[in-house]
């Protein structure tokens, strides 16, 4: 369960006993690695069940680095959960590369390892589902933090950060300021741990100077003098020491090279894509467009891409009161898109092709572009905008519900011209802006509407 941005629900469980019986974890998003304190006397387990969120070059390495010591250090949180955990969409939609790597081009295959997944490894490659934090873990003192670990089996791991704040700015919520300076760290080990002689360590340093990061790289085990030892930490760096001897950086083969999306593509939803999964490239951005095999059609159109949300969703932004979803370059200028459409709701139904879409994500009902729109009740109309309001062109079209046509949309320069199934219905729309963007498909509402046979040519 978690509260979106705060911890409201740890204050239910404490005036109900009976939904403390029945919540496991509490979650919250953001925490800035604190916590309240009426999720600490729920006694419950508590998660940042939401975090990071950061652009992945080394300062969200260092973000990702100081929340996961940190979440637990200041707030005794046992899980953080990266949002998101590969950038796997269109990068110019908003948060892009916000995730602990990058692989947003399937069409080419090509993926980055980005620094974040090596700040990871420093506690995952040395702790296991089952392993817990011991109670002696802080801040250095002249800034950083450090947490311990153990599998209660005689292993210990110790994860050690010194991000400074310049280096480690998460999206949210924004740090208060701290200092952070080289210093000598002493650790003394006691109990079970004190026979200790050696430890295994991996080494991390983000070099924000010259550029040339170290990422988790193995370095000569310390030793352990009456279990004590002792560490010369400089800034933006990461340690784990540890017993584990298993741990390893691992190796994966060369991507193959970035390509920009194809300007030449055409899908028509075939038999051989499962039904109700997402067509290839296609973002949806509001509304969801799922393969739809049409039982009713052993024709052209026996299978389908549908939107199938007939309801607008309970959303935690301002998103477009139309469906749409996007594909292609952003970078395009000039292009063409063709694609069947169907109608299905009588009279106030209508469905779109568009280009040059300009946002998308919690922006897209700002989105402007090119949007040709046929309607059930026998119109057309050309917008620069999703929501309809700066038209460019309208009409009467003939069209219904309840019958396929075929939209294409070209645009070159500052005109538009619009066809249906195949005959001019609209020429020469001026379109000053926007300069570029993705085709896209939709709806006027949230309804039911299938495409087909969907093709676009970009120059």
């Amino acid at each position: 369960i978690a509260a979106d941005g705060d911890w409201s629900i740890a204050a239910a469980m404490l005036e109900n006993p009976c939904l403390n019986d029945a919540v496991e974890v509490i979650g919250v998003h953001y925490p800035g690695t604190q916590t309240v304190k009426e999720a600490l006397l729920t006694e419950k387990k508590l998660w940042s069940s939401e975090d990071y969120s950061t652009f992945n070059d080394d300062i969200g390495a260092g973000c990702w680095a100081c929340i996961l010591n940190q979440n637990y250090v200041n707030g005794r949180m046992t899980s953080t959960i990266s949002w998101n955990l590969i950038a796997s969409y269109y990068d110019n939609l908003p948060f892009g590369r916000d995730g602990l790597m990058t692989a947003e081009e399937p069409w080419s295959g090509h993926y980055v390892v980005e620094s974040p997944i090596w700040m990871t490894a420093h506690t995952t490659q040395f702790t296991q589902p089952g392993w817990f934090y011991l109670q002696t873990v802080g801040n250095l003192t002249h800034g950083g933090s450090y947490v311990a670990l153990t599998d209660s089996k005689g292993n210990l791991t110790i994860i050690i950060e010194t991000m400074t704040h310049n280096h480690s700015q998460c999206i949210r919520p924004p740090l208060p300021h701290f200092d952070v300076s080289p210093q000598n760290a002493t650790f003394q080990l006691i109990g079970y741990f004190a026979h200790l002689t050696d430890l295994q360590v991996w080494y991390s340093k983000l070099d924000f100077e010259t550029k040339k990061d170290t990422l988790f790289q193995r370095s000569s085990p310390v030793n352990v003098y009456n279990g004590s030892f002792t560490l010369k930490l400089d800034v933006d760096e990461v340690y784990t020491i540890t017993t584990v001897k298993t741990g390893q950086r691992g190796s994966y083969p060369e991507p193959p090279k970035s390509r920009r999306f194809p300007k030449n593509y055409s899908d028509d939803f075939t038999v051989d894509n499962p039904p109700f999964s997402e067509a290839p490239y296609f973002a949806d951005q509001t509304g969801v467009f799922e393969y739809f095999r049409n039982s009713t059609d052993n024709g052209p159109h026996a299978f389908t891409l549908r939107q199938v949300v007939p309801e607008r969703p309970v959303t935690w932004v301002r998103d477009a009161d139309q469906t749409i979803s996007i594909i292609g370059d952003y970078s395009w200028a000039d292009l063409n898109v063709s694609c069947d459409v169907l109608i299905e709701t009588p009279i106030t139904g209508g469905v779109f092709v568009a280009a040059r879409v300009d946002q998308g994500g919690g922006s897209v009902r700002e989105a402007k572009g090119v949007f040709y729109w046929i309607y059930a009740n026998g119109t057309y109309k050309v917008t620069n905008d999703i929501g309809g309001q700066r038209v460019l062109a309208e009409g009467l079209s003939g069209t219904r519900e309840g019958v396929w046509y075929t939209l294409t949309l070209s645009v070159k320069g500052y005109l538009a011209t619009g066809m249906l199934n195949g005959y001019p219905l609209w020429k020469n729309a001026v379109v000053l802006e926007p300069k570029n963007g993705w085709a896209a498909l939709g709806t006027l509402s949230f309804e039911y509407a299938q495409f087909d046979h969907f093709e676009v040519n970009a120059e």
